[in-house]
């Protein structure tokens, strides 16, 4: 399957199968795609959290406006986003760089004052617009790899965000969750799949300049 019929496939699925399960090689490939997002600066100004057990997506489900997902679902996917970047993740930031491509602080110094004093510029509502954006790369990278690992999933934002952030024990004054993304194995009682997609046509989406 092609990565056009992929996407032509991929629909945001209502109710999994329960009984199917994602692989650990499927899901490797499909976490590696969020690991190797791109991002803004290269921060990854986030984390990912992998529910798999039953009994905390048992848990979960309280805090979904919608939890059929939820309950059927093989793993569901919280992204969870940094509400600001410190100095030391910056200085640990460089510090990986200088390891991994074997070149001295030193060198990187005029990098990392840039882009530190361009995240001192901006304000607290900025930096969490602008980590809540990364995450949503990272979403889009998810879903995209689901569709080439024939995975269905089902992006979800409707929860309720206190809830969702104390069931996964997150310190909110540094983090909270942006989205989340349930992935598995579409049901055959799921009426969804059996609709037309609805996407603009070519002339209403893109316009040459």
């Amino acid at each position: 399957m092609n990565y056009l019929e992929a996407l032509n496939k991929r629909y945001s699925v209502k109710k999994f199968d329960a009984e199917k399960m994602v692989s650990p090689d499927a899901l490797y490939h499909i976490l590696e795609a969020a690991r190797l997002s791109a991002s803004s600066l290269g921060l990854q100004p986030y984390k990912l959290i992998i529910v798999q057990s039953p009994e905390m997506k048992e848990k979960l489900i309280p805090a979904f406006y919608n939890p059929s997902q939820i309950s059927t679902c093989s793993h569901l996917i919280a992204i969870v986003s940094k509400n600001n970047i410190e100095p030391q993740y910056i200085g640990s930031y460089f510090n990986y760089i200088s390891e991994t491509r074997e070149i001295s602080l030193e060198s990187l110094n005029p990098f990392k004052q840039s882009i530190s004093n361009h995240i001192e510029r901006l304000t607290a509502d900025e930096m969490i617009s602008w980590a809540d954006k990364q995450c949503y790369i990272v979403l889009g990278n998810l879903m995209f790899a689901a569709a080439l690992e024939n995975v269905d999933t089902c992006p979800m934002e409707g929860y309720k965000q206190q809830e969702i952030d104390k069931i996964l024990d997150l310190d909110t004054t540094k983090e909270k969750v942006a989205v989340t993304l349930a992935i598995g194995y579409r049901s055959e009682e799921d009426e969804f799949q059996k609709l037309k997609k609805v996407r603009k046509p070519s002339e209403k989406m893109f316009k040459f300049i």
